[in-house]
């Protein structure tokens, strides 16, 4: 849930809280204040019949209201009453000037009895109609404060939206940026709760750029001082091999050497494989004729393991490097043509789709696991390690340069199983030009 859905639904919880317990309260106040006002009408009313003169012979039997009720005594003779009560004896011996409650013509009353001299007026009103009365004034005050509610509601949502704006711009600005932009945030706030955070994240910045800069320049820097001492070795061993023939010692350590070679130069190659050195240099490139100078580099290992490769698809143009396409393209057919059993197929496509151009390498090898797949683009992670089934040696870092140079393109690389029972790796570039070859 967002800051701002969430600040809202407390602020305007808080609000619904309050309104209830001053609505509840004020009802209360109100049905007391309206009870009374009601008590001292009937008290009125009871003086204005009490005072009223009537002949000794009266009988006067007033015309049924609704709403009011009453009867006047004379010498504990009725002179004067509704037509409802007419009929009911309500004068005793214990006759009290007061308010009552009372059961009167089947209905729950209001009573309030007075007595002066020989005279006694009764006077009551429906609790019914009081209620009603009392809870339609206080409904009709009370409506529109519940009515205000959406109203305040939108209020808060929009004034919540307009406080964390802040906020939001910072985040929009955040996630603009490239994972390896570590320049400061030039960004003037006013807001005394954005400052700290906008100077913290710079402070985070540069150490983050330090540490990235010491492990970005260390494995090439230390590869590029292992070259010449390793070239040095490779010419004695070779020397050595020519003196002494059909050594085994000999033998291994050329192995061992070429092995370590191969790993050097892939960590120089991992070292140059870094975004912003590529960005400004980009052109449109060809991915047909990259794809196929890179099969042609490695023919002579494929007719040595006797595949079938195929090159499928029509052309596309991207913006992009040919360095790096090709050292992209190569690492992931000589995976290919490393773990697929001799006399297997490798099937590359070039396709398109919309949005998107990718190309796609299928292989009849054993494939990877699930497990494999998560951890194939760590730094010095081989499947199987050096014990796989299909004997060839390696450093590691192959998937991890592919997956840097797919970075460098603001591509997706995907690994499925392929139909040819081994992978399939699918590299995603986002379209941005229109084709200029057609494969034929």
């Amino acid at each position: 849930m967002s800051i701002r859905r969430r600040l809202t639904l407390i602020i305007l919880s808080i609000v619904v809280l309050t309104c209830f317990l001053a609505f509840s309260k004020g009802y209360r106040e109100s049905m007391h204040q309206a009870q009374t006002l009601l008590d001292n009408e009937l008290k009125t009313l009871g003086h204005v019949l009490i005072e009223q003169p009537v002949t000794s012979s009266q009988t006067v039997l007033s015309d049924d209201l609704p709403e009011l009720l009453f009867q006047v005594w004379r010498n504990r003779e009725l002179v004067s009453s509704s037509r409802a009560l007419q009929t009911v004896q309500l004068i005793d011996a214990k006759w009290q000037q007061a308010l009552s409650v009372e059961n009167l013509a089947g209905q729950r009353m209001r009573v309030y009895r007075l007595h002066l001299a020989n005279k006694h007026v009764l006077v009551a009103e429906p609790l019914s109609k009081r209620q009603a009365l009392t809870e339609s004034v206080i409904l009709s005050a009370m409506t529109p404060l519940l009515w205000s509610v959406p109203i305040l509601a939108i209020l808060i949502s929009f004034f919540v939206k307009q406080g964390l704006k802040p906020l939001t711009r910072l985040s929009s600005q955040l996630q603009k940026r490239q994972a390896n932009d570590f320049t400061a945030i030039e960004w003037t706030v006013s807001e005394q709760e954005i400052k700290p955070l906008i100077t913290r994240l710079n402070d985070l910045f540069k150490r983050v750029e330090s540490a990235y800069l010491r492990e970005r320049f260390f494995a090439s820097d230390a590869a590029h001082e292992l070259r010449t001492p390793l070239s040095s070795l490779k010419i004695n061993v070779h020397n050595l091999q020519n003196d002494i023939a059909d050594s085994i010692e000999l033998k291994a350590m050329s192995q061992g050497l070429d092995k370590l070679s191969n790993i050097v130069e892939q960590m120089l190659i991992l070292g140059r494989t870094c975004p912003e050195q590529w960005h400004a240099n980009f052109n449109p490139i060809s991915v047909l004729e990259i794809s196929q100078q890179v099969v042609a580099q490695l023919y002579e290992k494929i007719e040595r393991k006797g595949h079938t490769i195929s090159l499928e698809g029509d052309d596309f143009i991207i913006a992009g490097d040919g360095f790096t396409l090709t050292t992209l393209f190569s690492n992931l057919l000589s995976n290919a043509i490393k773990y697929t059993p001799a006399g297997g197929q490798i099937i590359i496509r070039l396709l398109q789709r919309p949005g998107i151009y990718i190309w796609q390498i299928d292989d009849s090898g054993t494939g990877i696991n699930d497990a494999q797949k998560a951890r194939i683009f760590n730094r010095f992670y081989r499947v199987g390690g050096d014990k796989h089934p299909s004997g060839e040696q390696g450093a590691g870092l192959g998937m991890a340069i592919v997956e840097h140079i797919v970075a460098i393109y603001n591509g997706k690389i995907t690994l499925t199983d392929s139909p040819l029972g081994g992978l399939r790796v699918d590299i995603e570039f986002k379209q941005a030009h229109r084709n200029v070859y057609t494969h034929v």
